[in-house]
């Protein structure tokens, strides 16, 4: 199994029109409200997913180090708490992990020397953060 896909419980939200699917996903470590990607008669269930995320690692504004060693995922208001370990990779984009499970983000300028394989907390908007079934 890809070590990007992530099995999960999701679960269909009420949903107004002219706007995205939402599912509540719960994970092994934190449950979120993020947009579905699949499809809609699909969204309540459980499904091996990948994670995909709009926002660039914004280090000092959205990505801060993190006050624990534990990864976590936690909603507060219309935001996304992601905390995990963060890896710079050769391409110049950042790999969040949350335990065996990985997130890649963009970089919108380099991190601090030094941070890289820290532990961080990265906040992201609800909208910005969507699950895809998996697919192999």
């Amino acid at each position: 199994m890809d070590d990007e896909a992530m099995f999960v419980r999701t679960q269909r939200l009420p949903q107004t029109t002219q706007r995205p699917m939402t599912v509540r996903v719960h994970t092994p470590i934190g449950s979120v409200v993020v947009l579905w990607g699949g499809d809609p008669q699909e969204a309540d269930g459980q499904h091996l997913v990948e994670w995909t995320v709009d926002d660039d690692v914004r280090w000092g504004q959205n990505t801060r180090l993190a006050s624990s060693a534990e990864a976590e995922l936690r909603q507060e208001g219309g935001r996304v708490i992601m905390r995990g370990l963060l890896h710079v990779t050769v391409d110049g984009a950042a790999c969040l992990k949350l335990g065996p499970w990985s997130v890649l983000f963009d970089l919108a300028a380099p991190i601090p020397g030094g941070l890289d394989d820290s532990w961080v907390e990265i906040t992201v908007g609800s909208e910005s953060v969507a699950l895809y079934p998996y697919q192999t």
